[in-house]
């Protein structure tokens, strides 16, 4: 009788609706990223992480619970929690070139905990993590989600693909190391195989390498690494699994194979010519030029170790990729926020805002680029984005207006993530 009993209490309880926790966001003005406008006097109610009310202009928003949690921001803008699109949580700038060996395997998973939580305090609730060893950013993702760690929401791309001998290979160690990444992929079936290992394993998105890059031994940023056909299997067999793509690209020739074989986001994007842009432009494809971590590269560099050669590969892009970045914004391409954090300190995501200003994106549309566009390429815009019913209650308050003075999304005032205010 005793075990019926004990029975029918655990079933009344798993059948009981479970405790909804609400909090009322006030503010004294919110920056609509679809419209461009300032709004004044919101109340943004959200229920269990999401969203249930938005109401403006001293409006009455409906009748909260009165348990609720009132968080009144008082006289700042609010604007939805901000996207970085690509980010390298488990990288860390001060330890360059041949540094980091001095560290064991599970020591860049551990640091990379006080980078996701410096990114999140920095007003960015949401990351594109584009690479990682060890499958370590879908760890960090599911340690954020149980609650042990502070940190923003991670859409991990686990393994980069590449070719062997490329960008996203082992390039720095000797044949006597036998040190490769997991996930090259020499033919369009091996990256075929690649991707669905990725997958297994958690990867929301696929991040694959076209070209050199600027941080790799033996390779050179412009030259081509993989065919068309290649990233095109890479593409094709994302979307066979419904996952959105990346591609980091910095030469003219392997971005628009990139973009011609279906590639959803085109990263660093540093020499891209006229026919990129138009070609961008005409499949909608989006770029995301990291044009403010040559600023810290070039400054800091050298005393964290990086290499020489690696120093002059990012002067030489550096500066042309700012003057392709001013022609794509002229030429009204879609952008999207990428930053490659992790190259320079994380938590410093918002000071590349001001860089994309100074050449050629207006304020409002650097602010979409990490809001409304980023969502979109992630296909993530019923979640994130926005300030509106049923996205996360993901928000960052500063002082001012960010659409006349971008600089001031660099110190934010107030950090909430799914209705809770990061302390």
């Amino acid at each position: 009788m005793k075990f019926k009993l004990l029975l029918a209490c655990a079933a009344a309880l798993a059948a009981a609706p479970a405790y909804a926790k609400t909090s009322v966001v006030t503010a004294a003005r919110m920056l609509d990223v679809e419209s461009g406008r300032m709004l004044e006097r919101p109340v943004v109610v959200v229920t269990d992480g999401r969203i249930t009310s938005v109401t403006t202009g001293g409006a009455t928003a409906p009748a909260a619970p009165a348990d609720a949690e009132r968080i009144d921001l008082g006289d700042v803008t609010i604007l939805p929690g901000l996207i970085d699109m690509h980010v390298h949580l488990t990288s860390n700038p001060k330890y360059g070139g041949y540094t980091g060996l001095r560290f064991t395997d599970t020591f860049w998973v551990a640091q990379g905990a006080g980078n996701a939580a410096r990114t999140l305090r920095a007003g960015f609730t949401t990351v594109r993590n584009v690479g990682s060893d060890g499958y370590a950013d879908v760890g960090l993702k599911q340690a954020i989600e149980e609650g042990w760690i502070e940190g923003p929401r991670i859409v991990p791309s686990a393994h980069a693909l590449g070719a062997t001998g490329g960008h996203c290979d082992e390039t720095y160690l000797p044949p006597s190391f036998d040190r490769k990444s997991p996930a090259m992929g020499d033919s369009p079936e091996e990256l075929r195989k690649r991707v669905r290992e990725q997958r297994k394993y958690g990867a929301e998105v696929i991040k694959v390498c076209a070209t050199g890059g600027v941080f790799s031994r033996n390779t050179a940023p412009g030259v081509q690494q993989l065919r068309e056909e290649e990233l095109r299997a890479v593409a094709e067999e994302a979307e066979f699994w419904r996952l959105p793509t990346a591609a980091h690209a910095h030469g003219a020739d392997g971005i628009k194979a990139a973009i011609r074989a279906g590639i959803d986001t085109i990263e660093h994007v540093s020499f891209i010519d006229a026919e990129g842009i138009a070609l961008a432009k005409q499949r909608g494809t989006y770029l995301g030029f990291d044009v403010y971590n040559t600023d810290y590269t070039l400054a800091e560099g050298e005393k964290n170790g990086v290499l020489p050669e690696n120093i002059e590969k990012e002067r030489q892009v550096g500066t042309q990729q700012r003057e392709n970045f001013r022609a794509a914004a002229r030429a009204g391409a879609r952008m999207i926020y990428s930053t490659d954090a992790g190259i320079y300190p994380h938590g410093d995501n918002a000071r590349q805002f001001a860089v994309m200003v100074r050449f050629g994106l207006q304020p409002m549309d650097a602010i979409r680029s990490a809001t409304i566009n980023a969502a979109r390429a992630m296909a993530r815009e019923g979640d994130v984005g926005s300030i509106a019913v049923g996205r996360y209650g993901d928000m960052v308050a500063v002082a001012g207006d960010p659409t006349r003075d971008v600089a001031v999304l660099e110190r934010p005032v107030a950090v909430i993530k799914g209705g809770e205010r990061v302390r």
